[in-house]
């Protein structure tokens, strides 16, 4: 069975590669989650946000976005005191601030999966990438998200992090054509 090279051998990055990235996300709360995780793994690896995962579910209220919207300096705090997510004062801030942003967008649009989806017209982008090595690190589309995310006051919503982000959530379809999920993922559009 052959797999996306980045995935390596650790069975934890197997099962997320195998059983979640790049599959179609709907769902705002999911949404948001993955919003956050991507802007709380930049300068790091994806492993380490993935071993934390579940600590960040915790932390975060489940990623319900309507209580992170309304956390305080004391939750900020307590954040920054919990070891089982990235300590990192800019990131925590950035969660909170991007919930807010989220309720905008929901208000605005209906929900973040509208807003979200639009910029590829409600359908997955189907490429067929040879190697890891031609996958790019950010699109035209991963920059305009992130120029209208940030007009919006978003943060940690770079072009490289939108890319990402539009990767996870199967919003493009960036397994290699070898790989096995490829032809899955794209039955999934």
């Amino acid at each position: 069975m052959h797999r996306c090279e980045w995935c390596g051998d650790d069975p934890q990055y197997i099962d997320y590669h195998d059983k979640e990235w790049g599959v179609p996300v709907h769902d705002d709360r999911l949404l948001f989650e993955f919003l956050v995780l991507e802007g709380a793994q930049a300068g790091l690896s994806w492993l380490t946000i993935l071993k934390k995962r579940h600590n960040y579910r915790q932390a975060f209220h489940n990623f319900d976005c309507d209580t992170v919207a309304n956390y305080t300096a004391v939750d900020v705090n307590r954040l920054l005191g919990d070891a089982g997510i990235v300590r990192n004062r800019l990131k925590i801030e950035a969660a909170i601030k991007n919930a807010r942003g989220v309720l905008d967008l929901q208000a605005e649009f209906g929900s973040l999966d509208s807003y979200l989806w639009r910029y590829v017209d409600g359908t997955t982008i189907q490429n067929s990438w040879k190697s890891m090595a031609e996958l790019p690190a950010k699109t035209k589309l991963s920059e305009q998200m992130s120029k209208d995310l940030k007009q919006r006051g978003f943060n940690f919503v770079g072009p490289t992090i939108c890319y990402a982000f539009m990767q996870a959530v199967g919003m493009v379809n960036d397994h290699i054509s070898s790989c096995f999920r490829h032809a899955e993922v794209k039955q999934l559009a």
